[in-house]
């Protein structure tokens, strides 16, 4: 037996906002941190789920590195390491992702995108 309409409608019910300020959020607004990957305020682990790398990835770029504000390889490393276990992992996946961009010997890293988490 095919279940009907409303058994379908309650099951995957969207939640509707009780009123205008839910919807209506201000959207210059940086993006809340991605808090349930971060323990103790630190990146121990990068999530699997590449959506939730991204978003890790992208809260921690706009953390450490103003956009067009080059940086020296020791200086990223070292803000790095105050806020993720690995400092050199996650410098290359931010490389990787496009997040951050360097010189061809790797001597000067800068960001060129602006992320949800940056304040306007």
């Amino acid at each position: 037996m095919v279940p009907g309409p409303a058994a379908c409608r309650s099951t995957y019910a969207r939640r509707v906002p009780r009123d205008r300020d839910e919807i209506i959020a201000d959207p210059l607004a940086p993006a809340r941190p991605p808090v349930r990957f971060l323990v103790k305020g630190r990146v121990e682990a990068l999530p699997r789920r590449r959506a939730d790398k991204d978003q890790v990835l992208s809260w921690v770029v706009a953390q450490l590195v103003p956009v067009h504000d080059p940086v020296d390889e020791r200086t990223l490393t070292d803000r790095l390491a105050g806020l993720v276990r690995d400092p050199v992992g996650i410098r290359r996946e931010l490389v990787d992702a496009g997040l951050l961009r360097r010189t061809r010997d790797g001597a000067e890293y800068w960001r060129t995108l602006v992320t949800e988490y940056d304040a306007l």
